[in-house]
């Protein structure tokens, strides 16, 4: 099973190392991760997917919140929150192919980012689902390359992992 955590850290150098480590210690593999400064400059996010079962994940929690950088951790429950990647993906794409390439992005409410002789990218923010939709979609053209972001999460409604403080 998927678990997505939120873990609010504080913002100095190493502290990525310090849970990347405790992952890797205890062979549990990070599906994605995503780090990014808060409204506080001290504190840092971390969202992390990984696959797992209920103990492990448990264990993890556990060992996370003994690490003296990290504020605190949250497992996000399955439909309480919303989540987001970015990806960029590149396509062949001759003259004949750029109208049809087109509609496929008007569809997937994908941008194109840049047009070149014989490639177009693509840009889209969505779900894990989306953007694996539209890289199907755009596959049978010849995906030249695709990158993709982490995940990031947030809690819906007036659920917050960690408050700052500050009046955002």
């Amino acid at each position: 099973m998927k678990y997505t955590l939120s873990v609010i850290v504080e913002n100095h150098s190493g502290v990525l190392s310090k849970i990347s480590g405790l992952f890797s210690r205890r062979a549990f593999n990070i599906d994605s991760l995503a780090v990014g400064v808060t409204s506080n400059p001290a504190i840092s996010r971390i969202t992390i997917v990984a696959n797992g079962d209920e103990y492990v994940v448990e264990q993890l929690e556990k060992q996370l919140n003994k690490l003296i950088p990290v504020i605190k951790v949250k497992r996000l429950v399955e439909g309480e929150y919303v989540s987001r990647e970015l990806a960029l993906i590149k396509v062949h794409c001759n003259s004949k192919q750029r109208g049809d390439l087109m509609r496929i992005a008007e569809l997937m409410s994908a941008k194109i980012v840049d047009v070149a002789q014989n490639t177009l990218t693509f840009e889209i923010t969505d779900t894990n689902d989306r953007i694996q939709t539209l890289s199907d979609l755009v596959k049978p053209y010849g995906i030249k390359e695709i990158v993709r972001t982490g995940t990031v999460a947030i809690e819906k409604g007036q659920g917050e992992v960690y408050h700052s403080g500050f009046n955002d």
